[in-house]
C-alpha cells in the first residue's frame, strides 16, 4: 500500500523510471503527488501578500503508475 513518505518509482509518462517520495495522497481518486515528479506550471494572481507569476508545482499521478521501491536494494517491490 502506498503511503505518505514512501519512496516510489514512476512506471509511465514523461517522468518514467524516475523515483521520489510521496508527499500527498488522494484516496478518493486513487492519486498521489510525488516530490519533483509530474511538474506543471500554474499562473498565480498577484495579491497583497504574494507576488504573482508562474509557479511550478507537482501534479497528481494515478496510483497504478507507481511502484513501491525497496530502499535497501533499490528494486521495485510491487505495483
Amino acid at each position: 500500500m502506498i503511503k505518505k513518505g514512501i519512496k516510489v518509482k514512476i512506471l509511465t509518462g514523461k517522468d518514467k523510471n524516475k523515483d521520489g517520495d510521496v508527499i500527498e495522497i488522494d484516496r478518493k481518486n486513487n492519486r498521489a503527488k510525488v516530490k519533483g515528479i509530474n511538474m506543471v506550471k500554474k499562473h498565480v494572481k498577484t495579491t497583497k501578500e504574494k507576488k504573482g507569476g508562474i509557479v511550478s508545482k507537482e501534479n497528481f499521478i494515478h496510483l497504478s503508475n507507481l511502484a513501491i521501491l525497496d530502499t535497501k536494494n533499490k528494486n521495485e517491490v510491487k505495483k
